[in-house]
């Protein structure tokens, strides 16, 4: 009776709120990045806000300027048509800086705006887009990276000579020192491509990442560290293996820690390394820790502390660089963090949770309390219908665990199955977390107000479990990190939540090729599936992707051509090999300048199911979106489309295909008179 009466009084509260709809979802606000004063008495942040559909001019999100203080809370620096971006505090804390192109700009140049009031000021113009940059200690210079120019042939062009050499004029980053007094940028003699840069403590040198050419797939998994002196000569270089992420120098300048991949095949950069300045030697800590590190700060000279992603949550720890003992500071029990900067004993962190898109917090390294949340960008989520989310482990039938978070229908009801939407993460060198978890391209809370519940796996090959998991699926593309999600589903059915005849799949890039070998190979557990920029084919895939190297490395381990068996094998784990299998509708979308996923691997899916498959295909391209979409029209685009796709084949009739052409709701809220070239390419059967 009692059960009875609060599951009935928790219905109403539900019912009283406002359910989430596509629309909101557009709308949605969130703190991107953060930084911190060297006096830690205030945080600058930006907050990414979307473009107002069938009004602004399509495009991606513009990315607003925000300062934090105790006394006046948020204030609003740069709004309206501006983006910025890398924002920095000076070290007199009078000036943030970052990179937008404003006014005439042609290229994103570095502009500082003092705190205290003022216009912003443009520091350094260059003839191409700053990428990374670092304020030196001293505040007497700037390092920053950027891409080489290319020959002018816009002569060449006007009279129809337009050939473009594939690869062979990739552009390399390249590295110049900025003088605050002369107001003019040397550069510096690198041999390779400049990624990051990061000025030592008594600004005498830099640190830098170096990839050999400026090809992704180079930078991707050759870039080393090295440190170079004020005239570009090498002080030191370090040789660590495979992929490299973040880095910072001791306060004493004789150590940098890098988060590093432990060797040639590790999916992700994951562990943190100490590099020592005087002998160049490489030293690991907490190789074995059961997560991946994520971001870096050196607290003392013998203290660093390191954000972790931890299974679905993520934790701060603070590591004896002696010892390589850990002492938990901020426990992994939510929110999600993915950022934090520190300044003294104040701590501002970037963080997410099942009821919000990233926010601003505050807290102390003293404190005992968990951080407090400072800011709220999306008021409106307070009066919002959320689905209750979890998370779910999953026992595979090889006995690997693996977690999933899980967002069950807004009105769910005891004793009742509903229809599912599996969203499958990419990479696989990526996870979910437990934070916000809808956008466009993942429908979240959307579904579960529409009665779907919605299930993200933490397949096997995830990041956030330890080197070991995220290498159980290599060699074995489509194996038992696939078999992984028929059986999630299972153990959804078996809770007695989800309905097996009504399962729908989507993912995009590796999360695609799922998608796409769940309506092929495994097409009898799935009713309903969308590709987005997804992989059809391991055999032209590595003629056609920029990352054919770290393909090899980090997930085949073969080459395609060592021997007859590795061919067939690459053949039969491709979807398009279990076309004629196919039952399950499916939706493709792909972006057409995608270099990552070449389009083609969507056109091939296409036409092997229109000729040798059973049930309904759309292919749909987006024209100058590349490995997902950026800009608003397309995202809202795809949103429609995914939802009316697993709306019709889940809930409704199914059958015939839904008609191609959309209505747009949100055009109706809008001056019927501005119009948003959504800019979709169709291509159907059946």
């Amino acid at each position: 009776m009692i059960r009875s009466l609060l599951i009935c009084l928790s219905f109403l509260a539900l019912m009283a709120k406002d359910p989430l709809t596509l629309e909101d979802i557009t709308k949605l606000q969130s703190v991107t990045d953060v930084c911190i004063a060297p006096s830690g008495q205030w945080a600058a942040y930006t907050v990414s806000v979307p473009r107002n559909l069938f009004v602004d001019e399509d495009g991606p999100a513009y990315n607003h300027l925000y300062v934090w203080d105790a006394k006046r809370g948020s204030r609003a620096f740069v709004t309206g048509s501006h983006s910025v971006s890398r924002i920095q505090v000076t070290g007199d804390s009078k000036n943030i800086t970052f990179l937008s192109k404003r006014d005439n700009d042609e290229f994103a140049a570095l502009y500082a705006l003092p705190v205290d009031g003022g216009e912003a000021q443009r520091w350094i113009k260059h003839e191409t887009s700053i990428g990374n940059y670092d304020l030196s200690p001293d505040g007497k210079r700037v390092a920053f990276t950027a891409l080489t120019k290319g020959k002018d042939r816009k002569k060449l062009a006007e009279k129809g000579f337009k050939a473009e050499l594939y690869e062979e004029e990739t552009p390399m980053g390249q590295l110049f020192v900025w003088d605050h007094d002369t107001k003019s940028a040397e550069p510096m003699n690198i041999d390779g491509s400049v990624d990051r840069v990061v000025w030592s403590p008594n600004s005498q040198q830099m640190a830098i990442t170096v990839a050999p050419t400026g090809l992704i797939d180079d930078n991707y998994m050759f870039r080393q560290l090295q440190v170079i002196d004020q005239a570009g000569a090498v002080v030191q270089k370090f040789k660590n293996a495979g992929k490299s992420g973040s880095f910072v120098w001791a306060p004493d300048g004789q150590t940098i820690a890098i988060i590093a991949g432990q060797d040639i095949h590790d999916p992700k950069e994951s562990t943190l390394t100490l590099a020592s300045m005087s002998d160049g030697r490489l030293r690991t800590l907490l190789s074995d820790y059961q997560g991946h590190a994520h971001q870096l700060h050196w607290k003392k000279a013998d203290k660093i502390l390191a954000l972790y992603d931890v299974g679905t949550q993520s934790t701060l720890l603070s590591i004896n660089v002696v010892d390589a003992k850990a002492s938990v500071l901020i426990p992994p029990t939510g929110p999600y963090f993915s950022n934090f900067e520190v300044a003294g004993d104040q701590v501002f962190l970037e963080g997410e949770s099942s009821k919000h898109p990233g926010e601003l917090f505050g807290w102390k390294l003293t404190s005992k309390e968990k951080p407090k949340r400072l800011t709220n960008s999306n008021e409106f989520l307070d009066q919002a219908a959320i689905g209750k989310q979890e998370v779910v482990q999953v026992k595979a039938r090889d006995g690997v665990m693996f977690e999933g978070i899980l967002i069950r229908p807004v009105d769910e009801q005891p004793n009742t199955r509903y229809p599912l939407i599996m969203c499958v993460h990419g990479g696989p060198e990526s996870h979910i977390s437990n934070g916000w978890l809808t956008r466009y391209s993942y429908p979240g809370h959307l579904a579960a107000a529409q009665g779907y519940a919605v299930f993200y796996p933490n397949y096997r090959g995830s990041t956030g479990r330890g080197v070991a998991f995220s290498k159980l699926s290599q060699g074995d593309p489509a194996g038992k990190e696939f078999d992984d999600l028929v059986d999630a589903v299972d153990h959804l059915v078996a809770m007695g939540l989800v309905d097996r005849d009504k399962v729908g799949i989507t993912g995009g890039s590796y999360g695609g090729y799922a998608t796409a070998w769940a309506s092929t190979k495994f097409s009898d557990r799935f009713a309903a599936g969308v590709m987005f920029v997804g992989i059809s084919d391991k055999l032209s895939k590595v003629g056609t992707t920029d990352i054919a190297n770290e393909e090899f490395y980090v997930h085949a381990m073969h080459r395609i051509w060592d021997n007859d068996d590795t061919w067939r094998f690459f053949l039969e784990r491709s979807p398009i090999f279990h076309a004629g299998n196919s039952k399950t509708p499916l939706l493709i979308m792909h972006g057409k300048e995608d270099p990552r996923v070449h389009p083609s691997q969507s056109m091939e899916m296409f036409r092997h199911l229109k000729l040798r498959g059973e049930a309904p295909v759309r292919l749909v391209f987006y024209p100058g979106e590349g490995h997902g979409n950026r800009k608003g029209a397309a995202r809202y685009d795809y949103s429609l489309r995914l939802m009316r796709w697993m709306d019709h084949y889940l809930k409704g009739a199914g059958g015939a295909m839904p008609e191609f052409d959309l209505e747009y709701p949100a055009k109706d809220s809008s001056d019927s008179s501005t119009k948003v070239d959504t800019e979709v390419e169709v291509e159907e059967a059946f």
